[in-house]
C-alpha cells in the first residue's frame, strides 16, 4: 500500500517537470526570435484584414456607382415615338402654314404704316430715293414708250384698277358685278376699245409666293397688268405713274382712267362721259375737291411738305379725287415722257393734280363720277342720270366692298346692254 502511494506521487512529480520544462522551452523560443520577424507577422495580419475589408467595401462601392450609371442612362434614354403627339404636332403645323397666307395681309399692311412713318420722318432719304433707282426704271419706261410708239394697240380708254396683293376678294367681287370677264372681256376690247386691268407690281422679295399668287390668277382670269413697281400704301404716287406710263407704251388711247377697286362702275355711262370730251385736246376729268394741308404726322394723310403751300390750315388747289379720275391722250404722254422730273407728294390725287395744275389743261368736274351709294345713286338711276361710279366718301370706298357690291350693282347697275350701245 505505501509502495503504490509512493509511485503514484513519483508519477505525478514526473508530469509536473515535464510541464514546466515545455512552457520554459516555449519561453526560450519566444525570447530568441528575431523582433522583425514578429512584426512581419504583424504586418501581414494587419494587411490580410485590410484586403478582406477593402475588397468588401469596394464591392459595394462598385455596386453603388452601376445602379447610380444605370439610373442615368435612364434618364437620359429618349422616351419611345408617340404617335398621338407626333400626330397633334404635324396637325398644329399644317394649321400653321394654313394661317400664314391670311397673316400675310396682316403683315403687308404693318409694314405699310412702318414705311410711311419712315418716309414721313426722313423726307430727304424719299427725295434721294426718287433721284437714284426710281427714275432709272422710269427713264427705262420712257426708253420703251419712244421705241413702241408704233406697235402701240389702239383702244378708247384703258382703265387701271388699283389693287394690291391681300385684295383677292375684292377683285373677285368686280368680276361677279361690273367687269366683264373672259371671252365678253376681249370682245369689249375688239369691238368697243375699252381695256379693263387690274394693275399691280412686285413685292420686295423676288419670286414671293405673293407674286407666285398674283401670277397664277391671272393665268384663271387674264385681266392683271404687272408694273414695274414694288407694292406699297405709301407707294400710290409711284404706282400711278408707273400706270400711266405702261398703259401709254402698250395702248394708244383716247382716255386712261385710274380706279380703286372698292368703287363701283357703270362702264357705258363712263364711256359716254367721256366720247362727251374727246374732241379736247388736253382734258382731266373727275370730282375736284380741295382739303386741307394735313401738317400733323399724326394724320392719315400727312403732308410731310406742306410747307410748300403756304401757312398753317390752308387747302391744296383742285384736283380730283384718287377713287377715280381719267386723263386724255396728251396729258398721259406728258407724264410718261417726264416721269424722272416729276415730284411725288404724300398723297397720290394730289401729286396727279400738282402734274397738271401748270399746264394748259382743262379740269372737269363731273359729280356722276362720286356719286353715294346709301341712296344718290339708287334715286339717280331711277331719274334716268345713272352714275358713271358710286363710292361712300366716309371710307374713301364702298365701306364693306366684298359684302355690299352686289347689292349696289343690283340698285344702281346700269342695263347690261348699255356699253353695247354707247357710241364712242
Amino acid at each position: 500500500m505505501n509502495e503504490l502511494k509512493f509511485i503514484s506521487s513519483l508519477h505525478k512529480h514526473k508530469e509536473i517537470t515535464m510541464k514546466n520544462r515545455q512552457n520554459k522551452l516555449e519561453r526560450n523560443l519566444i525570447s530568441s526570435t528575431p523582433k522583425w520577424v514578429v512584426a512581419a507577422v504583424i504586418c501581414f495580419s494587419f494587411c490580410a484584414i485590410w484586403m478582406l475589408f477593402n475588397h468588401r467595401w469596394g464591392a459595394a462601392v462598385d455596386s453603388n456607382e452601376q445602379t447610380s450609371l444605370r439610373r442615368r442612362q435612364q434618364q437620359l434614354r429618349p422616351n419611345p415615338p408617340d404617335d398621338h403627339n407626333c400626330s397633334s404636332k404635324a396637325k398644329e403645323r399644317a394649321e400653321e402654314l394654313l394661317r400664314t397666307y391670311k397673316e400675310a395681309e396682316e403683315a403687308i399692311k404693318a409694314l405699310d404704316i412702318s414705311i410711311g412713318k419712315l418716309r414721313g420722318e426722313l423726307p430727304s432719304a424719299t427725295i434721294q430715293n426718287d433721284h437714284t433707282g426710281e427714275k432709272s426704271s422710269e427713264r427705262n419706261v420712257s426708253a420703251k414708250l419712244a421705241n413702241t410708239k408704233n406697235t402701240k394697240e389702239k383702244a378708247f380708254m384703258v382703265i387701271g384698277i388699283n389693287t394690291a396683293f391681300s385684295s383677292r376678294k375684292r377683285r373677285d367681287s368686280l368680276r361677279e358685278t361690273w367687269m366683264p370677264q373672259g371671252e365678253e372681256l376681249r370682245k369689249l376690247e375688239r369691238e368697243k376699245g375699252i381695256v379693263i386691268r387690274f394693275m399691280i407690281g412686285h413685292s420686295a422679295t423676288s419670286d414671293s409666293i405673293l407674286d407666285l399668287a398674283i401670277d397664277l390668277e391671272n393665268e384663271q382670269h387674264n385681266d392683271i397688268l404687272r408694273l414695274e413697281h414694288v407694292e406699297g400704301y405709301h407707294e400710290l404716287t409711284a404706282k400711278t405713274k408707273s400706270f400711266i406710263s405702261t398703259a401709254a407704251a402698250k395702248w394708244d388711247a383716247d382716255f386712261y382712267v385710274k380706279v380703286d377697286d372698292d368703287v363701283h362702275v357703270n362702264l357705258g355711262t363712263l364711256a359716254a362721259t367721256l366720247a362727251s370730251h374727246r374732241s379736247k385736246p388736253r382734258v382731266y376729268i373727275g370730282c375736284m375737291k380741295s382739303g386741307p394741308v394735313l401738317s400733323r404726322k399724326e394724320s392719315k394723310y400727312h403732308e410731310p411738305e406742306y410747307w410748300k403751300f403756304g401757312e398753317a390750315g390752308n387747302k391744296y388747289f383742285r384736283h380730283a379725287t384718287g377713287q377715280i379720275y381719267a386723263i386724255s391722250r396728251d396729258l398721259a404722254a406728258y407724264i410718261s415722257g417726264n416721269l424722272p422730273i416729276l415730284h411725288k407728294y404724300a398723297n397720290e390725287d394730289v401729286s396727279l393734280g400738282a402734274w397738271l395744275i401748270g399746264l394748259e389743261v382743262e379740269h372737269v368736274n363731273d359729280h356722276s363720277m362720286c356719286c353715294r351709294t346709301s341712296q344718290e345713286c339708287e334715286w339717280k338711276k331711277q331719274a334716268g342720270s345713272t352714275c358713271a361710279a358710286s363710292f361712300d366718301w366716309t371710307c374713301s370706298g364702298i365701306c364693306r366692298s366684298v359684302e355690299r357690291i352686289k347689292g349696289i350693282h343690283t340698285r344702281c347697275g346700269e342695263d347690261p346692254s348699255t356699253i353695247w350701245n354707247v357710241v364712242l
